[in-house]
């Protein structure tokens, strides 16, 4: 499993944009008001980036030798899908947030403080969770182990059809 590439945030966020832009156009189209996310949302998001890296820390002690706790794999996979999931929602809901902003910016009429800094809230929040996400993946990323120096192309037990990514391995290799 591969590091979550800033392509993939990137193709996130512009989506999530686009969405956003688009939900409130249609919105507003059909004589609705914009949408104003409510204060929970950003909270929920600081939240779930903190339990992303509160489940992240034994991973990582365990990985590097802090704690004499044994390493379980297969919960470190989970973690680190669960970070890699994270940063993707966090990429998708910055962009939700950003479109939205844009919309109330394009208008003629002046947008309320109190939308206009609920949406800046959700963005910077959905910013923090994409970060929480990222480090709680680098968290779950283990070192090379000597025997993996040592299984090159031709050396015995090498796999050659499968590419060495240089940015890590996750804990369950």
């Amino acid at each position: 499993m591969k590091r979550t590439g800033p392509a993939s945030l990137i193709v996130a966020a512009v989506l999530g944009g686009g969405a956003g832009y688009l939900f409130d156009q249609l919105r507003t189209s059909a004589g609705r008001p914009t949408f104003t996310p409510q204060l929970s949302l950003p909270v929920l998001l600081l939240v779930l980036g903190a339990i992303v890296i509160l489940l992240a820390v034994p991973i990582y002690r365990a990985s590097h030798g802090h704690t004499s706790t044994p390493l379980n794999p297969f919960h470190a996979v989970r973690i680190a899908m669960l970070a890699k999931a994270s940063s993707l929602v966090g990429a998708a809901f910055g962009g939700v947030a950003v479109g939205l902003i844009l919309f109330l910016l394009t208008r003629p009429a002046e947008p309320s403080v109190g939308s206009l800094s609920a949406l800046i809230g959700t963005a910077v929040s959905a910013v923090l969770l994409l970060v929480a996400g990222l480090v709680a993946e680098h968290l779950c990323t283990i070192r090379k182990d000597d025997d993996d120096k040592h299984t090159g192309a031709g050396a015995p037990g090498a796999d050659d059809s499968r590419p060495d990514d240089a940015g890590g391995h996750y804990a369950s290799h």
